[in-house]
Protein backbone atom coordinates (compact mmCIF):
# COMPACT_ATOMS: atom_id res chain seq x y z
CA UNK A 1 0.00 0.00 0.00
CA UNK A 2 1.29 3.60 -0.89
CA UNK A 3 0.72 6.58 1.22
CA UNK A 4 1.29 10.10 0.74
CA UNK A 5 3.62 12.00 2.56
CA UNK A 6 0.97 13.44 4.84
CA UNK A 7 0.06 10.40 5.76
CA UNK A 8 3.42 8.91 6.46
CA UNK A 9 4.13 12.50 8.67
CA UNK A 10 0.94 11.49 10.52
CA UNK A 11 2.00 7.97 11.07
CA UNK A 12 5.47 9.13 12.22
CA UNK A 13 3.37 11.34 14.81
CA UNK A 14 1.68 8.36 16.16
CA UNK A 15 4.92 6.33 16.35
CA UNK A 16 6.42 9.06 18.19
CA UNK A 17 3.65 9.33 20.64
CA UNK A 18 3.79 5.52 21.13
CA UNK A 19 7.29 6.37 21.88
CA UNK A 20 8.81 4.27 19.14
CA UNK A 21 11.52 6.52 17.72
CA UNK A 22 13.15 4.73 15.15
CA UNK A 23 9.81 3.93 13.07
CA UNK A 24 8.68 7.18 13.44
CA UNK A 25 12.07 8.59 12.13
CA UNK A 26 11.55 5.88 9.29
CA UNK A 27 8.17 7.35 8.46
CA UNK A 28 9.71 11.15 8.66
CA UNK A 29 12.12 10.15 6.28
CA UNK A 30 9.60 8.65 3.98
CA UNK A 31 7.92 11.64 4.27
CA UNK A 32 10.19 13.91 3.82
CA UNK A 33 11.46 12.25 0.30
CA UNK A 34 8.28 12.30 -0.62
CA UNK A 35 7.72 16.10 -0.45
CA UNK A 36 10.90 16.10 -2.03
CA UNK A 37 9.91 14.47 -5.00
CA UNK A 38 6.72 17.18 -4.83
CA UNK A 39 9.22 19.75 -4.63
CA UNK A 40 7.99 21.07 -1.45
CA UNK A 41 10.96 22.83 0.18
CA UNK A 42 9.52 23.76 3.90
CA UNK A 43 7.72 20.39 4.35
CA UNK A 44 11.16 18.70 3.65
CA UNK A 45 12.43 20.59 5.58
CA UNK A 46 10.11 20.17 8.37
CA UNK A 47 10.27 16.37 8.17
CA UNK A 48 13.87 16.02 8.25
CA UNK A 49 13.57 18.18 11.67
CA UNK A 50 11.16 15.81 13.08
CA UNK A 51 13.29 12.81 12.23
CA UNK A 52 15.57 14.74 13.69
CA UNK A 53 14.07 15.06 17.26
CA UNK A 54 13.06 11.42 16.33
CA UNK A 55 16.86 9.84 16.15
CA UNK A 56 18.11 12.08 19.12
CA UNK A 57 14.93 10.26 20.90
CA UNK A 58 16.35 6.68 19.76
CA UNK A 59 19.71 7.48 20.89
CA UNK A 60 20.97 8.17 17.20
CA UNK A 61 22.67 11.62 17.75
CA UNK A 62 24.91 11.70 14.52
CA UNK A 63 21.85 10.58 12.28
CA UNK A 64 19.21 13.09 14.37
CA UNK A 65 22.29 15.85 13.37
CA UNK A 66 22.68 14.56 9.88
CA UNK A 67 18.45 15.08 9.35
CA UNK A 68 18.66 18.88 10.59
CA UNK A 69 21.89 19.88 8.94
CA UNK A 70 20.81 22.53 6.52
CA UNK A 71 17.14 22.59 7.65
CA UNK A 72 17.79 26.40 8.73
CA UNK A 73 18.49 27.34 5.32
CA UNK A 74 15.75 26.20 4.02
CA UNK A 75 13.69 28.42 6.68
CA UNK A 76 16.25 31.26 6.07
CA UNK A 77 15.20 31.12 2.33
CA UNK A 78 11.44 31.32 3.18
CA UNK A 79 11.58 34.07 6.08
CA UNK A 80 9.98 31.67 8.30
CA UNK A 81 12.29 32.57 11.53
CA UNK A 82 10.13 30.23 14.28
CA UNK A 83 10.81 27.41 11.86
CA UNK A 84 14.65 28.48 11.63
CA UNK A 85 15.17 29.01 15.44
CA UNK A 86 13.59 25.19 15.82
CA UNK A 87 15.96 24.49 13.21
CA UNK A 88 19.06 25.27 14.87
CA UNK A 89 17.42 24.37 18.17
CA UNK A 90 17.40 20.76 16.78
CA UNK A 91 20.58 21.09 15.24
CA UNK A 92 22.18 22.31 18.90
CA UNK A 93 20.58 19.63 21.12
CA UNK A 94 21.94 16.77 18.66
CA UNK A 95 25.50 18.60 18.78
CA UNK A 96 25.15 18.43 22.79
CA UNK A 97 24.09 14.83 22.48
CA UNK A 98 27.63 14.60 20.72
CA UNK A 99 29.39 16.15 23.58
CA UNK A 100 30.21 19.07 20.88
CA UNK A 101 29.60 21.70 23.54
CA UNK A 102 31.21 24.65 22.15
CA UNK A 103 28.80 24.08 18.12
CA UNK A 104 25.90 23.32 21.03
CA UNK A 105 25.78 26.14 22.62
CA UNK A 106 26.85 28.28 19.30
CA UNK A 107 23.77 26.55 17.46
CA UNK A 108 21.39 27.35 21.03
CA UNK A 109 22.69 31.16 20.93
CA UNK A 110 21.23 31.46 17.28
CA UNK A 111 18.32 30.24 18.22
CA UNK A 112 17.60 31.99 21.05
CA UNK A 113 18.11 35.11 18.99
CA UNK A 114 15.90 34.52 16.38
CA UNK A 115 13.09 33.14 19.01
CA UNK A 116 13.43 36.97 20.58
CA UNK A 117 12.82 38.57 16.86
CA UNK A 118 10.17 36.71 16.48
CA UNK A 119 8.88 37.18 20.21
CA UNK A 120 8.47 33.67 21.07
CA UNK A 121 9.86 34.07 24.59
CA UNK A 122 8.75 30.62 26.08
CA UNK A 123 11.05 28.96 23.36
CA UNK A 124 13.58 31.75 24.01
CA UNK A 125 13.66 30.47 27.23
CA UNK A 126 13.69 26.96 26.96
CA UNK A 127 16.47 27.40 24.51
CA UNK A 128 18.16 29.76 27.37
CA UNK A 129 17.45 26.89 30.12
CA UNK A 130 19.75 24.69 27.55
CA UNK A 131 22.62 26.99 27.38
CA UNK A 132 22.73 27.53 30.99
CA UNK A 133 22.63 23.67 31.39
CA UNK A 134 26.05 23.18 28.82
CA UNK A 135 27.79 26.10 30.90
CA UNK A 136 27.02 24.44 33.89
CA UNK A 137 27.92 20.86 32.68
CA UNK A 138 31.39 23.02 31.28
CA UNK A 139 32.38 24.45 34.64
CA UNK A 140 31.30 27.64 33.67
CA UNK A 141 29.35 28.24 36.61
CA UNK A 142 29.16 31.69 37.02
CA UNK A 143 28.14 32.26 33.06
CA UNK A 144 25.81 29.84 33.63
CA UNK A 145 23.87 31.47 36.11
CA UNK A 146 23.47 34.46 34.01
CA UNK A 147 22.13 32.85 31.41
CA UNK A 148 19.86 30.55 33.74
CA UNK A 149 18.22 34.45 34.93
CA UNK A 150 17.74 35.46 31.57
CA UNK A 151 16.53 32.51 30.72
CA UNK A 152 14.02 32.90 33.70
CA UNK A 153 13.54 36.85 32.71
CA UNK A 154 11.84 35.16 29.01
CA UNK A 155 9.60 33.09 30.29
CA UNK A 156 5.73 34.31 30.73
CA UNK A 157 4.54 32.77 33.78
CA UNK A 158 6.92 31.18 35.94
CA UNK A 159 6.36 28.25 37.90
CA UNK A 160 6.47 28.51 42.18
CA UNK A 161 9.89 26.15 41.68
CA UNK A 162 11.25 28.41 39.06
CA UNK A 163 10.38 31.70 41.49
CA UNK A 164 12.07 30.26 43.96
CA UNK A 165 15.27 29.82 41.27
CA UNK A 166 14.52 33.42 40.50
CA UNK A 167 15.04 34.87 43.97
CA UNK A 168 18.19 33.05 44.46
CA UNK A 169 20.15 34.07 41.21
CA UNK A 170 19.35 37.90 42.20
CA UNK A 171 20.60 36.98 45.51
CA UNK A 172 24.10 35.58 43.83
CA UNK A 173 23.73 38.27 41.39
CA UNK A 174 24.30 41.31 44.21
Amino acid sequence: MTFTPAQLDEKGKTSFQNADFEEAAQFFQQAAEGYALAKDEALTAEMKNNMSVALLQAGKNQEALEAALGTDKVFENMKDVKRQAMAFGNQAAALEALGRYDEALSAYERSAGLFAQVNEEDLRAMVLKSVAAIKLKTGKFTESAFTMMGSLDAKQNLTFFERIIKFFLRLIKK
